[in-house]
């Protein structure tokens, strides 16, 4: 498990560094090796359950959706395209990250309820930050719905279950909306700046990295 980790942490370290540099066929490849690390560790970790296959799913989504989003640096006049579909790619894997541990919440309609009116107020907040196509911003209302409303469900089982487990994810979830939320911002703000990528994507692997060593306190 450590040396995924460690792995995981050293490819994106490297990834950070192509991409900066403008070599963006090679950061593709350093990008899509750090994800892969993740979706190692997950493997190692997993029990095999259900949950535990669900998560493993959204975490091998996420890979795929990560080597997606940087081909349209290297696929300029395909970018928005294979923008949309990388979009796509990770809100399928929100929502089996969703689905793996919505079984487990209590209050799953308070937790619809609070979604919903949390998703509104932060659409609302980063449409006064950003200029988007609509195509953009109707993904983007989707994509955020679908990672608020797993942040939620995974808060709401913290509070009501504090197993290592629910610790663990919800750590990770939170860091990946955070990450999101950057790299909007980043993509889409009126300057886009390389210290919030690097923030972006930093919190982004800690996430991902938290959700998969979650599993290794899942019960069957």
């Amino acid at each position: 498990m450590v040396v995924y980790i460690l792995l995981c942490l050293c490819f994106a370290a490297l990834f950070i560094n192509r991409e900066y540099k403008k070599k963006y066929v090679e950061a593709v490849i350093l990008k899509g090796l750090a994800s892969l690390c993740f979706v190692l560790l997950g493997k190692s970790t997993g029990n095999g359950s259900l949950m535990s296959r669900q998560i493993l799913i959204g975490l091998i989504l996420g890979c795929v959706a990560d080597v997606l989003l940087n081909l349209r640096f290297v696929f300029e006049k395909k970018g928005k395209i294979i923008f949309l579909v990388g979009i796509l790619v990770f809100l399928s894997g929100h929502i089996f990250y969703l689905a793996a541990i919505l079984p487990i919440c209590r209050y799953p309609m308070i937790c619809a309820l609070i979604a919903a009116a949390a998703t509104y107020l932060l659409m609302k907040w980063i449409f006064t930050k950003i200029t988007a196509q609509k195509a953009f911003k109707i993904f983007g209302i989707f994509y955020i719905g679908a990672i608020v409303a797993m942040n939620t469900v995974a808060l709401c089982n913290l509070i009501t279950d504090r197993s290592m487990f629910t610790v663990i994810y919800a750590l990770g979830a939170v860091l990946f909306l955070i990450s999101d939320i950057v790299l909007i911002l980043n993509t889409f703000g009126k300057e886009s700046r390389f210290s919030l990528r690097v923030t972006n994507l930093s919190l982004y692997y800690f996430g991902q990295i938290l959700i998969a060593l979650s599993l290794l306190y899942l019960l069957k």
